[in-house]
C-alpha cells in the first residue's frame, strides 16, 4: 500500500471586494476563472460594501495574499503591517507603492464621447458625483475630448465636495439632489448628448427627464457606465452603458498576485489600466441628432446594413444626391466619409464578435460583410493597430 501524500498547500487569499455592485461581481468572476484555470486557492471572502471599515479578522489574518477594492483610510496600513503581497483595485496613496489594476477611465470617456458624437450631437454634458475619484476622472477626460472637437461640455456642479469624504458619501449626497439635477437638465441646450459617471446617476437623470417631460433620446440622450443590467433595464427608457472589462480586471489582478506570492517582484509601473469592452446601446441613445434629415437617413441605413456587404452605391439609393454632395455633407456632419462609416461599423462588429464569441475569423469576416478573411485581417491591423488574433487575446483573459 502506497503511503498517503500530505495534501498540497493551497495559498490562502483574502478577497475584499464588494458583491453589491455589478463592477465587484464582475471582478469576483474574473478571480474565479483564474482559480479554476490555474492553481486552486483557499479563498477567504466576506460580503462587503465598497466603503466598509476594514474587517477585524484581517488585522491578525494569516495568509499569503490579498485582492482588495475596499476604500477606507485604514486598509493600506493594515495590509502593510501584515507584510503579504496585495493587489488593489482602487487608487491608493502614492506612498503605498502597491500594484493596482484599474479601469481605464480615459478610454471609458472616449467611448462615451465617440458614441454621442456619432449620433450627431453638437451639445454635450456630463453629470457625475463630484468628489468621487472615478467620477472626477471620467468628467475631466470627457471634457477634454469634447474640447478637442471644438465643443463646450456642460458639467453638473453640485455642492462643494466634503472634506475627507468617500465614494459612498459622495454618491449618497448626489442621489439626494434630484431637484437640482432636474433644474440643470432643464437649463441645457437641446438636443444634448450626456455622459453620466455611472448607471445610478444615469437612471437619476432619466427620472428627471421624465418628470420634466423632456424627450429621451430626442432632446437628451444619456449614456452611463458599468452596464449594471438591473439598473439599465429598469430605467425608462433603458439606459445605454459602457461595459468595463471587470472580469479581465479580476483575472489580471489574480495573475499579478500569483506572481508576487511565488516570489516575483511587483511591476515597476504600479498601475495597470484595463480598457472597457465597449458600449451596450439601449433606447436612451438610439437617435440621430441631425438637422440634415437626408444625412441622418444615410447614417441610419449604414448602421443597419453595413455588415450586409453594402457599398456607397447602395447608400446613394437612400439619399438621391450626387456622390460628391453626399461625401461633402456627410463629412461636414460626421467628420468622415460614408465609405469610412461603413468600414467603421463593420470593424466595430468584428471587435464585438472577436471579444464575445469563439467564431473563426473566416466566419466573422463573412458576418461583417467582407468577402475574404485576408482583407479583414489586413484592414483590421491597419485601423485597430492589432491583428484580429491579438485583439481577441487582449479582449478575453482566457483566450489561448
Amino acid at each position: 500500500m502506497k503511503p498517503m501524500l500530505p495534501p498540497a498547500h493551497r495559498p490562502r487569499v483574502a478577497l475584499l471586494v464588494e458583491s453589491s455592485r455589478a463592477y465587484g461581481r464582475g471582478v469576483l468572476l474574473g478571480v474565479a476563472k483564474f482559480v479554476r484555470a490555474h492553481e486552486p486557492w483557499s479563498v477567504f471572502f466576506q460580503d462587503l460594501n465598497l466603503c466598509d471599515d476594514t474587517p477585524d479578522w484581517l488585522r491578525h489574518w494569516k495568509g499569503e495574499g490579498i485582492i482588495t477594492r475596499l476604500e477606507n483610510a485604514d486598509i493600506v496600513r493594515v495590509i502593510q503591517r501584515l507584510k503579504v503581497p496585495a493587489v488593489y483595485l482602487r487608487h491608493v496613496r502614492p506612498a503605498a507603492r502597491t500594484p493596482c489594476v484599474l479601469t481605464d477611465n480615459s478610454a471609458v470617456s472616449r467611448l462615451c464621447f465617440e458614441h454621442l458624437k456619432e449620433r450627431g450631437f453638437r451639445h454635450f454634458a456630463f453629470c457625475g458625483f463630484n468628489g468621487a475619484d472615478y467620477s472626477d476622472e471620467r468628467r475631466d477626460a470627457f471634457v477634454k475630448f469634447v474640447a478637442g472637437a471644438g465643443r463646450q461640455c456642460h458639467v453638473y456642479s453640485d455642492t462643494a465636495p466634503l472634506p475627507n469624504g468617500n465614494t459612498a458619501k459622495y454618491e449618497g449626497l448626489g442621489l439626494k439632489d434630484g431637484d437640482e439635477v432636474a433644474r440643470w437638465v432643464q437649463s441645457l441646450p437641446k438636443p444634448v448628448g450626456m455622459m453620466t459617471c455611472n448607471d445610478m446617476r444615469g437612471q437619476q437623470v432619466l427620472d428627471a427627464c421624465r418628470a420634466l417631460s423632456v424627450l429621451v433620446p430626442e432632446e437628451v440622450a444619456v449614456v452611463g457606465v458599468d452596464n449594471d443590467e438591473v439598473v439599465c433595464t429598469l430605467s425608462e427608457p433603458p439606459l445605454s452603458s459602457v461595459v468595463p472589462d471587470t472580469e479581465r480586471i479580476g483575472y489580471e489582478a489574480s495573475v499579478l498576485l500569483a506572481q508576487m506570492m511565488a516570489g516575483g517582484r511587483p511591476p515597476a509601473n504600479s498601475k495597470v489600466f484595463i480598457a472597457p469592452r465597449g458600449i451596450i446601446t439601449r433606447r436612451s441613445t438610439e437617435v440621430l441628432a441631425m438637422e440634415d434629415r437626408q444625412i441622418a437617413a444615410v447614417a441610419r441605413f449604414i448602421r443597419e446594413h453595413a455588415c450586409e456587404g453594402i457599398d456607397v452605391s447602395d447608400v446613394l439609393r437612400v439619399a438621391p444626391l450626387s456622390r460628391s454632395t453626399l461625401d461633402r455633407r456627410f463629412i461636414q456632419i460626421m467628420g468622415h466619409s460614408p465609405k469610412d462609416e461603413i468600414l467603421r461599423v463593420r470593424l466595430n462588429r468584428a471587435k464585438q464578435l472577436l471579444a464575445e464569441t469563439d467564431f473563426s475569423q473566416a466566419l466573422i469576416a463573412e458576418k461583417v460583410g467582407f468577402e475574404h478573411v485576408e482583407y479583414l485581417s489586413r484592414i483590421f491591423k491597419k485601423r485597430v493597430g492589432k491583428t484580429p488574433s491579438e485583439y481577441r487575446r487582449g479582449a478575453s483573459p482566457l483566450a489561448p
